[in-house]
């Protein structure tokens, strides 16, 4: 475990409405989780990222089966419309934009359209893979490996790769 801590300071000095602004995005479209980990009691121990981290994960986790199902339903696809559109979130762009999928060629950008298709036509959800660092080889060979799975081997997969999402999301801070 790493006791790095925030370049911007301390978690635990914020109010609720500096936090949330702060963390809201850390989890897609889900400020709900910040608002509940803020609620819960931030204390100095969560000025390291990785028990803030845990605190987050542990509340994601610990939530409903509908609160997680919306989590992963607001993540956009892997090099979808919204992407090329410009749509996405700044963390998902970045995120995308790291593991080179923001520039894709035509073929290779109908390829993830097939498989995003595919994918939630199989599973009712978007695929969610953490892709900083990654490429899109490596993805699309996730996508080819990971369609076979079960719907719950593949809902928790993918809580798992929002929490390293997350976990990447909170070391950027």
């Amino acid at each position: 475990m790493m006791s790095v801590t925030f370049a911007f300071g301390s978690p635990s000095e914020l109010t609720k409405q500096e936090f949330v602004t702060k963390f809201g995005g850390i989890y897609e479209h889900s400020a709900w989780i910040a608002e509940q980990v803020f609620d819960q009691g931030i204390t100095a121990e969560h000025d390291i990222i990785d028990e803030l981290h845990r605190l987050m994960s542990d509340c994601f986790l610990s939530a409903s089966h509908e609160e997680q199902l919306g989590v992963i339903i607001a993540h956009p696809d892997l090099a979808g419309k919204a992407a090329r559109a410009g749509n996405l979130t700044a963390e998902s762009t970045s995120e995308q934009a790291s593991a080179g999928i923001d520039t894709l060629t035509d073929e290779e950008f109908a390829r993830f359209t097939e498989l995003n298709d595919a994918y939630k036509a199989k599973f009712q959800f978007p695929f969610i893979m953490a892709v900083k660092g990654s490429n899109k080889h490596a993805i699309l060979s996730g996508f080819e490996e990971r369609i076979n799975n079960t719907p719950e081997q593949e809902f928790a997969r993918a809580l798992a790769e929002i929490n390293k999402i997350a976990a990447f999301r909170l070391a950027d801070l």
